[in-house]
């Protein structure tokens, strides 16, 4: 057993909850995955994989979302008008806190996986860069002299709206609030409707990769040029297709049209446009990352 200080971390997915016990050194002790089923359901099992652990300082939570991080606010560590059927207007933190009687700490899953990325990933060595998971949604957070971003409510940068050539795409999106957004267009649910196969039966040589990477390149332009960060990392489901970070690269360059001078860009653009390097661990780590941030 550690004898570090042992901290909880929560990553709520609209798929799938991961819940780990760590130390402070992101040691994880334990580890479990479950699914997402309703909220009574998966709230219970988080609440008995913790209680194992009684020596738990702190509990953080990065969630799906929509929620609300307003300090103060009588909803927060809510889940707000998520799409998800059956968690609208749930309590996560306040249910988790009460049950075990610790701190918990919330905010989104992508800003939780900015916290893992920027204490022991891909970020260590910048304090301005972006997140984005492609997924079963897109999501965004970063941080701002390594402060995660905030603000209004939180960056949802999957819901950018883009260029939509129609000629060339005909497909109409799949977000219920915007059509084709961001996620409308090149979320891992739009990839099944549009070629009728998840992306993982898809080969490497398919049409759909090089309008996936069209997409989401247009996404990230628009990120660079409102937020100039430096380093965008992009995980998610969609980016174990690795055959997607050269053409987005590319994408981005061409795009930008020598616009951006800078040898991030011009020349280091694999390292500027990089997968996480804590890979699928990001949104748990980040998670307990979150909860030493509470203490």
């Amino acid at each position: 057993m550690s004898r570090t200080a042992l901290y909880g971390g929560v990553e709520a997915g609209g798929t799938k909850f991961v819940c780990a016990v760590g130390d402070t050194t992101g040691h994880l002790l334990e580890t479990i995955t479950f699914s997402t089923t309703s909220p009574e359901e998966t709230l219970a099992q988080t609440i008995d994989f913790f209680r194992q652990f009684p020596h738990v300082q702190a509990i953080g939570v990065g969630s799906f979302g929509p929620v609300d991080l307003r300090p103060g606010s009588p909803t927060w560590g809510f889940i707000t008008t998520t799409p998800k059927p059956g968690w609208q207007h749930v309590d996560v933190a306040g249910t988790l806190g009460e049950a075990l009687g610790l701190p918990v700490a919330f905010d989104t899953d992508v800003n939780a996986a900015v916290l893992g990325e920027k204490r022991w990933g891909a970020a260590q060595d910048v304090s301005d860069f972006v997140y984005l998971t492609i997924g079963t949604g897109i999501g965004g957070g970063g941080m701002i002299n390594s402060a995660l971003m905030h603000g209004l409510l939180h960056p949802e940068m999957g819901h950018l709206r883009l260029p939509h050539d129609w000629e060339r795409d005909p497909f109409p999106g799949v977000c219920p609030y915007h059509g084709d957004c961001l996620e409308g267009m090149a979320s891992g649910p739009a990839i099944v409707q549009r070629w009728g196969r998840p992306g993982d039966e898809l080969p490497p040589e398919h049409p759909a990769w090089d309008l996936e990477a069209q997409y989401l390149a247009l996404g990230l332009v628009n990120i660079i040029l409102t937020l100039s960060p430096e380093r965008i990392i992009m995980g998610g489901g969609v980016m174990n297709q690795r055959q997607l970070f050269p053409k987005i690269r590319a994408a981005v360059q061409a795009l930008l049209a020598g616009y951006v001078q800078h040898p991030a860009i011009l020349d280091e653009i694999e390292r500027y446009i990089t997968p996480p390097g804590l890979g699928g661990r990001a949104g748990v780590m980040g998670a307990l990352a979150l909860a030493m941030s509470e203490r």
